[in-house]
């Protein structure tokens, strides 16, 4: 999965619009970013992903540089 693939699956798990995100924004400044999202974001990597991410990673996470990181490791491990 690209650096592109990854926004574009984050941007569809958040419901906004495509190219919203470049990857350099704190989550607390993305619309639609909160617990409830959290939940969201690690219900669709492993539904559509097949990826395991651990919520309290997830949770941690400050920035979608972050949470993109977090995505290709879970990827690579699942590869």
């Amino acid at each position: 999965m690209t650096r592109q693939d990854a926004l574009r699956f984050l941007e569809g798990a958040l419901d906004l619009q495509p190219h919203t995100l470049t990857g350099r924004e704190a989550l607390r400044e993305v619309p639609n970013w909160d617990s409830l999202s959290v939940l969201i974001f690690i219900g669709a990597a492993y539904k559509q992903l097949g990826l395991f991410l651990p919520g309290k990673r997830v949770a941690a996470c400050q920035t979608v540089a972050e949470l993109l990181d977090l995505l290709g490791a879970a990827a690579g491990r699942a590869a």
